[in-house]
């Protein structure tokens, strides 16, 4: 049980990670980049409404499972490949459907990119809290036998 608990609290933590993060990257988006540059106009996001809330709560879960994926990934070993296995292999499957829907539905390809590279940071912050609350003892690394 206390293994759930310490998992739960790992998914909680990268939960509000990708919450902050996806708060952050939305304020850039609108105040920078479909500002200044036209081709980005779409990633402009204008109001409050279900669309927002949606993507908010499938960021916010797809980071519950990366924190309890990423504290059994990691375990108590100081392997950096396991690591960025781990952030790039949540990433790049979150970044890379985004850049494939785009090619599906768009000429313009380099909105989809920018969140395909937006995907891979926000796990890596993600990785980051965690990693810090590991260290600080908040969060107890899966000990592997």
């Amino acid at each position: 049980m206390t293994e759930r608990i310490e998992s739960l609290k790992a998914g909680i933590l990268a939960g509000l990670s990708l919450m902050i993060a996806f708060f952050l990257t939305t304020l850039l988006n609108n105040l920078v980049l479909a500002k200044y540059f036209e081709r980005l106009a779409s990633l402009a996001i204008n109001s409050l409404d279900l669309q927002l809330l949606l993507k908010l709560g499938i960021a916010v879960f797809c980071g519950l499972l990366f924190g309890v994926t990423y504290r059994y990934i990691i375990r108590s070993d100081k392997n950096p490949q396991l690591k960025a296995g781990g952030v790039l292999a949540f990433g790049l499957v979150r970044g890379l459907t985004q850049v494939d829907v785009g090619l599906s539905y768009s000429r313009d390809i380099l909105p989809f990119v920018v969140l395909g590279v937006e995907s891979i940071l926000w796990f890596v912050l993600a990785a980051f809290f965690l990693d810090t609350a590991i260290q600080l003892g908040w969060i107890k690394p899966f000990q592997s036998n």
